[in-house]
């Protein structure tokens, strides 16, 4: 099956037009990018910082994450297809993978404390020991996911044989 994948003309035209390969690793990188960022700014803000940023506007960044998420995904399996039997050996790759499914539950999570949660932080002007705690875990892992795909890129042909 994986040979399959790895044979079509799908996989052969990313693999070997001169725009296929950058072109979908740059729309990879922009969606991790904006993921990675806006996690950034969501963990500093519940950390104390951007006071300015009040807590309920955070929700609104959350559906772009999702776009930011869908946009991994596609574009990910699509590099995968390129190469999916040296990505299922390659330990890193794996890992990340494991990750990316832990960031979309804790995505999933965080999103909706600051639902539930962001009106009672504005009123008391802090963020609760729970939001502050779901964000860190979630900015972790999908710096990880950050990580491991690069190390995914490096690492990666020295496992290939």
């Amino acid at each position: 099956m994986l040979q399959w994948l790895e044979a079509t003309q799908y996989a052969d035209v990313i693999r070997n037009e001169l725009w296929g390969w950058p072109l979908v690793l740059t729309i990879h990188v922009f969606g991790t990018a904006t993921v990675v960022g806006f996690f950034f700014i969501i963990g500093l803000r519940l950390l104390g910082f951007f006071r300015m940023v009040p807590y309920a506007s955070l929700s609104r960044l959350i559906p772009v994450v999702w776009v930011a998420v869908a946009l991994q995904l596609i574009s990910g399996f699509t590099l995968w297809i390129t190469k999916p039997t040296q990505y299922v050996a390659d330990l890193a790759f794996m890992l990340k993978m494991l990750l990316v499914l832990g960031g979309a539950v804790l995505t999933l999570r965080i999103g909706r404390i600051i639902r539930q949660e962001a009106p009672a932080w504005d009123s008391v002007g802090e963020a609760s020991a729970r939001g502050r705690s779901a964000a860190s875990a979630t900015l972790l892992v999908w710096c990880g996911v950050l990580v491991l795909g690069r190390l995914t890129a490096y690492l990666g042909p020295l496992y290939s044989g």
